[in-house]
């Protein structure tokens, strides 16, 4: 397994590939699937168009061929047990709020943060920020770009887990993300540009 970076506690920051995919799998596998059996490929182009019996075999079959992208942070056991997807506009076409985003599409990012999941015995430590914090090194180390989310905003109201699954907007702006526009009650778009690593 390739390990990119030490992280608090023992964790370890892995990309997803043909080297993890067993690692990744086991977490998703842990959770039924995640999310009714998404297998994150949630903002994928197949997505609504396979059935959801077909899902772990597409994600599979993206890993392989390069075309899905994740940081993984891995325990001192060996087991994943939180994950953020990121990869380009193509791999990712899938967006949140696409009605109100589409009203006033903004630039074309190089990258998008789509999905962020923490196993539920293990949130509440802070695994989400630093998976968010691991799929920007990786980009950085891809060569960097403009970096595009929809989160939500959680200030002052208790949000539900599943509207979460991008992490918050507010540990997106604390990573140095900015809010460009509202594109739902809570929802909005955040960019930020990532350097390339050295």
């Amino acid at each position: 397994m390739t390990k990119s970076a030490e992280i608090a506690d023992g964790y370890t920051v892995a990309a997803l590939g043909s080297d993890t995919w067993d690692v990744f799998a086991e977490l998703v596998e842990r959770n039924n699937g995640v999310y009714g059996a998404c297998w994150c490929i949630g903002y994928h182009p197949e997505c609504g168009k396979i059935p959801r019996s077909a899902h772990q075999q597409v994600k599979h079959d993206r890993v392989l061929q390069g075309e899905a992208h994740a940081a993984l942070l891995v325990d001192p056991e060996g087991r994943c047990q939180a994950w953020a997807q990121y990869g380009s506009p193509e791999e990712l076409a899938g967006i949140k709020h696409k009605r109100a985003y589409d009203k006033e599409p903004p630039p074309v990012p190089d990258w998008r943060i789509t999905c962020v999941y923490v196993d539920p015995k293990h949130r509440g430590q802070g695994l989400a920020r630093a998976a968010v914090v691991a799929a920007l090194d990786l980009i950085a180390a891809s060569g960097g770009g403009a970096v595009e989310a929809i989160s939500e905003t959680t200030a002052g109201r208790t949000a539900q887990g599943r509207f979460l699954f991008t992490a918050t907007a507010e540990v997106l702006e604390d990573l140095g993300f900015e809010r460009i526009r509202q594109v739902g009650k809570h929802a909005w778009i955040l960019t930020a540009t990532v350097g390339a690593a050295d």
